[in-house]
């Protein structure tokens, strides 16, 4: 028997049994849009991919009027500068990536069978720097984010496409950490990302509509008006960690980017539409 997803009613938490050892990640992805359908029944998969605004016609107004001059157009052209610019070997990015980089964002994370780890795109950057002898950039730093922005471009419309080999029990073994990440609570608040985004969503937090946990990888990355710049996922799932008080791990640790494996294959089918624009 494998781990699965169970609804308990109809605004319920998706909970996790630990009652076998191999995951049924399909299955899981499945019970994961079934709990969104049965709160959301008239919306369509890829109306997930613009996060709360897909829930919330008054934000989503806001929003689209912010939309029609984005405000990460600036980190797109950064970034196809970047892309573009020859590593002191002559090399560039586009001789790391098949199709040059170009719509590929859609695929990332990876499972990468003969390193033994998922591989965010993010990361793959970096691989690529220093395959080429140079130096990795930061995570934190915004020139990643600019990048991340040009190739999330190119895949705009492209359905996320994350692939779980269930042939290699490492790759499930990720998947599985990435799921029980998300369920598990911490910090003092005692919350956990399901706490807001499964249990709770739609709900208000303050002054914050809790947004599906469906698309979320999506729209990355986001210029956020809070942060007055373009940015990470990851950088977005440390700052969640800071909110609840719980220890912030590091950009592109093993824990975030299984994080991020367990839901971008939650989002599977569901367009990319970033870079976008958040609060």
């Amino acid at each position: 028997m494998s781990f699965t997803l169970k609804i308990i009613g109809v605004v319920s938490l998706l909970v996790i049994q630990a009652v076998a050892v191999q995951a049924d990640p399909e299955q899981d992805r499945r019970a994961f849009i079934d709990h969104y359908q049965t709160i959301y029944p008239g919306l369509p998969l890829e109306a997930y991919a613009d996060g709360v605004y897909a829930i919330d016609q008054d934000a989503r107004e806001s929003w689209e009027a912010i939309e029609a001059f984005p405000p990460y157009e600036l980190a797109i052209e950064k970034g196809k500068i970047a892309f573009d610019q020859p590593f002191r070997n002559g090399k560039a990015y586009a001789d790391c990536f098949p199709h040059q980089g170009q719509a590929i964002a859609q695929l990332y994370p990876q499972w990468n069978p003969t390193k033994g780890k998922v591989i965010t795109l993010a990361l793959a950057l970096n691989e690529c720097r220093e395959a080429n002898d140079e130096a990795p950039l930061p995570y934190s730093d915004g020139r990643i984010a600019e990048l991340l922005a040009y190739m999330a471009q190119s895949s705009r419309g492209k359905p996320t496409s994350i692939v779980v080999p269930e042939q290699d029990p490492r790759a499930l073994a990720a998947y599985e950490e990435g799921k029980h990440y998300y369920y598990q609570r911490r910090g003092q608040l005692n919350f956990a990302c399901a706490t807001c985004h499964v249990q709770n969503v739609g709900k208000q937090l303050r002054s914050e509509i809790l947004s599906p946990s469906l698309g979320h990888t999506t729209h990355w990355p986001v210029y956020r008006l809070k942060w007055g710049e373009t940015g990470s996922l990851h950088r977005r799932f440390a700052e969640c960690h800071e909110q609840i008080r719980a220890p912030k791990p590091a950009e592109q640790s093993t824990d975030l980017r299984h994080l991020e494996y367990f839901l971008s294959f939650m989002s599977n089918g569901i367009p990319v539409n970033g870079p976008s624009t958040r609060k």
